[in-house]
């Protein structure tokens, strides 16, 4: 008994019991468990490169602050300056949030 799932290609033969419906059905439980682990692995690469980009660990540093004898407020991870920090602080980050989504996904 030969199965293949055509969106993936996966192939699987199998002759183990006299019966074909018996084949058959082993034949798609080893199918289920290849696609199942192909998935696996495809949301497993997806879920580490969506964590490769963030480096936000405890002690790794995000955003200068210079407020004397200048002021200015520039993210190291994608080099974006903003030229008023006080409105940094007091919450207005859109153009950083903005400058990280460009810089992620390239």
């Amino acid at each position: 008994m030969r199965v293949t799932h055509l969106p993936t290609n996966i192939v699987v033969a199998i002759q183990n019991e006299r019966s074909q419906i018996q084949n058959k059905e082993t034949a798609l439980k080893i199918l289920r468990s290849k696609i199942a682990q192909l998935q696996h692995e495809q949301h497993a690469a997806s879920v580490s490169d969506l964590q490769a980009g963030a480096s936000a660990n405890w002690g790794s540093q995000i955003r200068n602050y210079v407020l004397h004898p200048y002021s200015l407020v520039k993210d190291t991870r994608t080099k974006y300056e903003e030229k008023d920090p006080q409105a940094v602080l007091d919450g207005k980050i859109d153009g950083f949030i903005e400058s990280w989504l460009d810089h992620s996904s390239v």
